[in-house]
């Protein structure tokens, strides 16, 4: 995907409704950026490469280089056996440096079967009060040179120990970690990435028991051509189908918690994430809902924002960090990655998979949404029988208001495409058809089905 820039990921602030009710005129848009007219399908697979692989199975884990570590069933994962070393880790967010004992789980080599230009990693684990891990990512480009290691994440469930963070400032002048993204910096070069591996470092208290266990690890690499708008899908098996995802809107926490970003607008992802949640039949407890202030509504919805924030961007928009909460609720599997087409979500509803999708747009592009956004999660929770997206809109009034339908060829093209113009005029980034994914650990023959089609193993 060519980017000048990585992607920030969330998805703060929305444009001001002013600013954004009109397009820019074509006379301010530069001849040479404007899009081409033969944009490439949005379904087609070989113009837009998406490779997700995951490390979950026996041997799957088996498969890597254990220092430390060892395995843990029956839903197999890695814990710490016996620590390799002890280290001192000084939390940037709180200067408090305490020291820690440490195992390490590298993946094998994983060569892409296409090469490249974004990385985005992701895992599902559980870390006790006195754990965490580090998730990291080193590769080859396609001229035979490394990259450094790359920290993809500093995660904990809690946030007693150390404060969750991603780590800016990354990069050897040809690639840069985003938040939450690799990206090459400048993939008209035609630089790409053509393998890479990932690391896992747990971490605990000195001289305890204690251990975190990761269940998933994997990445999403993909190589989205630059793109301003798509060739749209047509309605296929999931039309006239809707998933019962509750609906909660993030509008009626506006306010609410300034240490994890003041609720409203910058609480997107985890509304959207807390909807598919209890979706699946999750939620917090009375006993970790009590620290919310009793007044506030949905304080479910307040939960996920501070078990999502990134100290380091600021936000709860991280996509990772918000897979990993998801996966903390016992017997869920949670990953990040892009979709091709509505016809890949569609396969996913008619299955049960509510999706969450990542997009970006003027308040004209999106009739019926009433706003406009630099960056927004919804769910997508089915399709009406002419093949519309019916979405649970956390960016509403209140919860009776979260149920939205948006036109199904609008809401394709700003999901999908890499490139778009702000109310200026200006060339800005799109998500190029990321998504959250959460499903059971025992999915339905159809779930496996429809997972499978898109490369997740289970």
């Amino acid at each position: 995907m060519t980017r000048p820039t990585p992607r920030r990921t969330v998805l703060t602030a929305a444009l001001a409704v002013a600013a954004a009710t009109t397009a820019p005129p074509a006379s301010a848009v530069p001849l040479t950026a404007r899009p081409a007219g033969n944009a490439r399908p949005a379904g087609n697979t070989d113009d837009a490469p998406v490779d997700h692989h995951s490390w979950t199975s026996y041997a799957d884990w088996c498969s890597g280089t254990a220092e430390g570590t060892r395995l843990t069933g029956p839903r197999y994962g890695i814990v710490i056996g016996r620590p390799a070393s002890t280290v001192e880790y000084t939390d940037p967010h709180t200067q408090q440096t305490s020291s820690w004992e440490t195992a390490v789980w590298t993946s094998p080599v994983r060569i892409l079967p296409h090469p490249a230009g974004e990385v985005v990693a992701s895992w599902n684990a559980d870390t006790p009060a006195g754990t965490w891990i580090q998730a990291e990512l080193t590769g080859t480009y396609t001229d035979g040179t490394a990259t450094p290691w790359y920290v993809m994440g500093r995660w904990a469930s809690g946030d007693a120990d150390i404060r969750r963070t991603s780590l800016d400032g990354q990069g050897d002048g040809r690639s840069s970690i985003g938040t939450d993204t690799f990206s090459i910096d400048t993939p008209e070069s035609g630089l790409r990435l053509a393998s890479y591996r990932l690391r896992l470092t747990l971490y605990r208290e000195p001289g305890t028991d204690l251990t975190p266990v990761v269940w998933r690890t994997g990445a999403m690499a993909s190589d989205i051509p630059d793109r301003f708008t798509v060739t749209g899908s047509v309605p296929g098996e999931g039309a006239g189908a809707e998933l019962p995802v509750p609906r909660y809107s993030q509008e009626i926490h506006k306010g609410q918690y300034p240490e994890y970003d003041n609720g409203g607008e910058a609480w997107c992802s985890p509304t959207s994430s807390q909807m598919v949640i209890e979706y699946w039949g999750r939620k917090p407890t009375a006993e970790q809902l009590a620290w919310v202030d009793p007044s506030y509504a949905d304080p479910q919805v307040d939960h996920a924002a501070r078990f999502t924030y990134d100290a380091q961007y600021q936000g709860c928009g991280n996509w990772p960090f918000n897979a990993a909460y998801a996966a903390t609720y016992c017997g869920l599997n949670a990953v990040v990655t892009r979709l091709h087409s509505l016809n890949d979500a569609e396969r996913l509803i008619r299955a049960g998979i509510p999706v969450i999708t990542s997009q970006s747009f003027l308040a004209t592009e999106l009739d019926g949404a009433g706003y406009g956004t630099s960056g927004h999660l919804m769910v997508v929770v089915g399709f009406t029988p002419e093949g519309d997206v019916i979405a649970n809109d956390p960016a509403s009034t209140d919860d009776t208001a979260v149920r939205r339908i948006y036109q199904r060829s609008e809401f394709e093209t700003v999901w999908l495409r890499t490139k778009r113009y702000n109310a200026a005029g200006q060339i800005r980034s799109g998500s190029g058809g990321v998504c959250y994914l959460y499903w059971p650990v025992k999915p339905s023959p159809l779930q496996r089905r429809a997972l499978a089609g898109l490369g997740i193993s289970l």
